[in-house]
């Protein structure tokens, strides 16, 4: 039976919701000022096993990128539990944790270390990470210098070359040309393919959901509507984008 590595257990994320940013802060002091609710993610729970490649579905709202965050521990569940066994590679943020001081070769150590890796571990993976983003001549520039794609392109490089055992892709395929964004969805693919790497797949683009996943889960305004297989997820979905 195969190791379960990202478990959701009743998990609920509520934000408040003030009316000004004064508000907010006087709440600090005052628990009396009123605000709003909102409930981003409502009583989820799933498992994903190793190896499992799993695309989540929703229009804008729906909870992804609250379920996102709640997984790399940006935020965390107002209620339930949440179980993750691995080392998480998020391609969301591509550019987060980047010093634009610093040169991109010196990035790598910066992001590699933020990602829990051993100085000795990146200098094996850095000449691999300056090949894949194909910035050579670049990479002893500062980062402040580089164009955004260039950016995309190094911070795609380093979480996918990491050796992760969770990989997290939400939308980071449209990286760079059309050339580059073919040579992401081939390394994503290796990735997944080998070394049981589970992978959680976060796009509005079924077709290219459907070349990764063998499963789907939608949500809608906070909850899970459906978990099963990947072509009725894609219906189940499809049906919720065309509601008005």
């Amino acid at each position: 039976m195969s190791e379960v590595v990202i478990e959701f257990k009743h998990v609920s994320k509520i934000y408040k919701l003030f009316k000004t940013e004064k508000k907010r802060l006087l709440y600090t002091f005052c628990k009396k000022i009123k605000y709003q609710e909102k409930r981003a993610v409502d009583n989820v729970s799933f498992k994903i096993k190793k190896g499992e490649a799993v695309a989540l579905f929703g229009k804008n709202g729906a909870g992804k990128s609250t379920i996102l965050k709640m997984i790399t521990g940006v935020c965390f569940p107002t209620e339930g539990e949440i179980t993750v066994n691995g080392r998480v590679s998020a391609l969301l943020e591509l550019t987060s944790g980047f010093d634009p001081e610093f040169t991109g070769r010196e990035n790598i150590y910066l992001k590699g270390q933020l990602l829990g890796l051993k100085d000795k571990e990146i200098r094996e993976l850095e000449q691999e990470i300056i090949d894949f983003a194909e910035i050579e001549e670049y990479i002893d520039q500062p980062v402040r210098t580089y164009s955004s794609g260039m950016k995309a392109r190094l911070g795609f490089s380093i979480n996918v070359n990491i050796r992760p055992e969770i990989l997290i892709v939400d939308e980071a395929l449209s990286v760079g040309d059309e050339e580059f964004k073919n040579k992401c969805k081939t390394k994503v693919n290796e990735i997944v393919n080998k070394d049981e790497v589970t992978l959680l797949f976060v796009t509005h683009a079924t077709a290219t959901a459907k070349e990764f996943c063998s499963r789907g889960i939608v949500m809608q305004k906070g909850k899970k509507t459906f978990d099963g297989d990947i072509d009725e997820a894609i219906e189940k979905y499809s049906k919720t984008v065309k509601k008005k």
